[in-house]
C-alpha cells in the first residue's frame, strides 16, 4: 500500500491515513456522524454488513496514551482500549474504551476527553426560559424538548420547573452561527414547522431531511442540519488519485453527473472549475482494489470504463456510463460496477487490496491419471470420471455434494466405497464469494460416515451435503452455486439476489411472505431505474 500504516493505542490493528468521506460511527469516540478523512482499519474483522467499521476521526486516531483532564485534575488518565462497558462519568454513555484513572477508577470516553467537562447547571440556556441541571440518572427515554428525538443514552439536562429534558448537545445551541459552508450570511436556528412551506427543509450538505430543527438562511433558502453545523465538510480537498487539482466544495443545490461514479447528484459536489470536474463527496478516495460478494475475482477502480460488451452494474444492475469511472475485472471484461455501489450497497468486505498479493487458487482435486482424480473430500481413494452417459442409476444414488440423484449425469465415482460426485460438483471452488455476507466462504465436506444435517443460512432448509462455511454461517452448495442473471423455471426473466429485511415481499413461486431473515430472488426487469430497489420478488431461494 502506498501510505504507511500506524500502530496507535486506540486500536488493535494498524491504521491507515485516509481522505475518505463517509457516515459511520467513530470507533474511538463512538459518535455517529460524518467522518471527513481520519484513519481507517484495513482488517475485514472491523467491517460488517450493517455498517462500515474500523474508522476514526483524525483527532481520535491521534489521541495520546495519557492525558491530564480538568474533570479529574488529581491524577493523569491513561487510555484503555478495553474498559469493559463502563459508564462515562461525564456524559453517562456506556463505553468499551476510554481514559481511566488507575487510582480512582474514574473513566471518561474519548469524546469527553477532547472537550471541557459539561457544566452541572446552565443558568440561562439558549432555548429555555428556566435554568437546567445535569442529571446523573439513567436515560429517561423521553423526547428532547429541542430536537424531539428520544434521549435513550447518556445523562440529560432537566428543567426542575417544567420537567422538560434536553440532550447535552441540544440545550445550549447557538441561535445564530457563521458557518464555513455559507459565509455570506448568518444562519438562524429554526424548527422545521416554523419555516414556510416552500422553504428548504433538507440539509444542503448531506441531504438529510430534518423533521425538527435546522439552521437556515432565509435570503438564500439555504439549510443545514445540526450534525453538519457541528461537523462541517472541508471547503477544499486535495487527493490526486481522485483528481489532479484541488477540489472545492460547491455548497448549493445543483444537478450534476459525478465524474467518478457516473451517477446523478443533486447537491453540494466537490468541483474543479478548470476541468469541469464534479464528484460526490463520498466518491473521493474510494478503495482502488477490492473484493465484493457479487464476484469471484478482484475488481479495480478505473477513471474511465470505456466501451464494453455489458454496461450494467454487477451490483445494482443499472446502466453504467462508459465515459465515467467504475470498477472493472481484469479476468471478466464484461463485469463492471459503479464506483459508489460497493460501499453504498454493503457488498465490500472493507479491505483495500492494493499492494497485497492475490491468494493462490487451490484446486479442489489433483489429476492423477487419465480421467482419474484425488478429490480433497475423498483423499484416501481415487475417483474415476464416467462421462459417457451409459451408466444409469436409480434416484437412490445421490451425489455426496449436492445430495441430488445422479441418473446418467457425468460423475466421478469411487470403485472401492461407492462415493460419487457430479462432475460439476467435483469442480466446485474451494473458496468463493457469496452474496449473502461480506466474507469469503470455504467449501467444507463432512465426514461421509456422518449424515448430520444443518440449516442453510440462505434458504432455511435442512441439508446434509457439502457446504460453504464462514464463521458460524453455513450455505448448502445449491445456494452456494447461485448465479445472478440466470433464468429459472418459475420465471421467464433473469433473476438477481435481493435481501431487504424491511420489505418482506411475497414469493411468487411458493406464495409465502418472506421472513425477516429470508433471502429472495428478484426479477431483473423489476428494478427501479435510479434507486436499485426491487419492486417485488420472484421467489425465495428454497423454491
Amino acid at each position: 500500500m502506498e501510505v504507511s500504516a500506524l500502530k496507535l493505542p486506540i486500536h488493535k490493528h494498524r491504521l491507515y491515513p485516509s481522505t475518505r468521506f463517509l457516515y459511520a460511527r467513530c470507533e474511538g469516540c463512538r459518535v455517529r456522524g460524518h467522518i471527513y478523512g481520519g484513519y481507517r482499519c484495513n482488517d475485514s474483522g472491523c467491517y460488517n454488513n450493517a455498517s462500515p467499521g474500523g474508522w476514526f476521526h483524525k483527532e481520535c486516531g491521534e489521541s495520546p496514551s495519557e492525558i491530564n483532564h480538568p474533570s479529574h485534575p488529581e491524577h493523569p488518565l491513561t487510555f484503555n482500549a478495553k474498559t469493559g462497558y463502563k459508564r462515562c462519568h461525564l456524559c453517562g454513555l456506556l463505553i468499551r474504551s476510554g481514559y481511566c484513572c488507575a487510582i480512582c477508577h474514574f473513566v471518561i470516553d474519548m469524546a469527553c476527553a477532547q472537550n471541557l467537562p459539561p457544566p452541572p447547571a446552565i443558568e440561562h440556556p439558549m432555548f429555555h426560559e428556566h435554568s437546567v441541571v445535569r442529571t446523573k440518572e439513567a436515560p429517561l427515554m423521553d423526547p428532547c424538548k429541542i430536537c424531539k428525538s428520544l434521549i435513550d443514552e447518556g445523562y440529560p439536562y432537566e428543567c426542575l420547573t417544567c420537567k422538560d429534558v434536553f440532550h447535552l448537545d441540544c440545550v445550549n445551541q447557538s441561535r445564530e452561527v457563521n458557518h464555513s459552508s455559507h459565509s455570506s450570511h448568518i444562519l438562524d436556528f429554526f424548527t422545521s414547522e416554523s419555516l414556510p412551506e416552500n422553504a428548504e427543509k433538507t440539509c444542503i450538505l448531506c441531504g438529510e431531511e430534518s423533521a425538527h430543527v435546522l439552521y437556515h438562511c432565509s435570503k438564500c433558502n439555504f439549510s443545514i442540519c445540526i450534525d453538519c453545523k457541528r461537523n462541517p465538510p472541508p471547503l477544499t480537498v486535495q487527493h490526486t488519485k481522485t483528481h489532479r487539482h484541488t477540489l472545492s466544495l460547491l455548497a448549493r443545490r445543483v444537478s450534476f453527473t459525478c465524474n467518478v461514479c457516473g451517477m446523478q447528484g443533486d447537491r453540494s459536489p466537490y468541483s474543479c472549475i478548470q476541468c469541469s470536474f464534479l464528484v460526490h463527496r463520498d466518491c473521493i478516495d474510494l478503495p482502488r482494489v477490492i473484493n465484493i460478494n457479487r464476484h469471484d475475482h478482484r475488481i479495480s477502480l478505473t477513471d474511465h470504463i470505456g466501451r464494453r460488451g455489458n454496461l450494467k452494474c454487477g451490483v445494482c444492475h443499472q446502466s453504467v456510463n462508459q465515459y465515467c469511472g467504475g470498477y472493472t475485472c481484469s479476468t471478466c471484461p464484461d463485469f463492471v460496477v459503479h464506483s459508489s455501489c460497493p460501499t453504498k450497497h454493503r457488498v465490500w468486505d472493507g479491505v483495500e487490496l492494493q499492494g497485497i498479493p492475490e491468494e493462490e487458487v487451490i484446486p479442489p482435486f489433483k489429476v492423477v491419471g487419465d480421467n482419474l482424480i484425488r478429490h480433497f473430500s475423498h483423499e484416501n481413494h481415487i475417483l474415476r470420471l464416467e462421462s459417457d452417459g451409459t451408466s444409469t442409476r436409480d434416484e437412490k444414488t445421490r451425489c455426496e455434494a449436492c445430495v441430488s440423484p445422479v441418473y446418467s449425469d457425468p460423475v466421478y465415482s469411487c470403485e472401492q466405497c461407492g462415493f460419487i460426485l457430479h462432475e460439476t460438483c467435483a469442480n466446485l471452488p474451494r473458496k468463493k464469494q457469496l452474496p449473502f455476507r461480506n466474507i469469503q466462504f470455504k467449501l467444507y465436506a463432512p465426514n461421509m460416515d456422518s449424515y448430520e444435517a444443518f440449516e442453510c443460512y440462505a434458504c432455511k432448509t435442512m441439508f446434509s451435503g457439502f457446504r460453504y462455511k464462514a464463521y458460524r454461517i453455513s450455505i448448502d452448495v445449491r445456494c452456494g452455486t447461485f448465479s445472478e442473471l440466470e433464468s429459472y423455471e418459475f420465471h421467464d426473466h433473469p433473476a438477481v439476489y435481493y435481501n431487504d429485511k424491511k420489505a418482506s415481499p411475497r414469493c411468487r413461486a411458493c406464495h409465502h411472505r418472506g421472513e425477516m431473515s429470508q433471502h429472495m430472488l428478484s426479477c431483473d426487469d423489476l428494478i427501479v431505474a435510479e434507486s436499485g430497489i426491487a419492486l417485488s420478488a420472484c421467489a425465495c431461494l428454497k423454491c
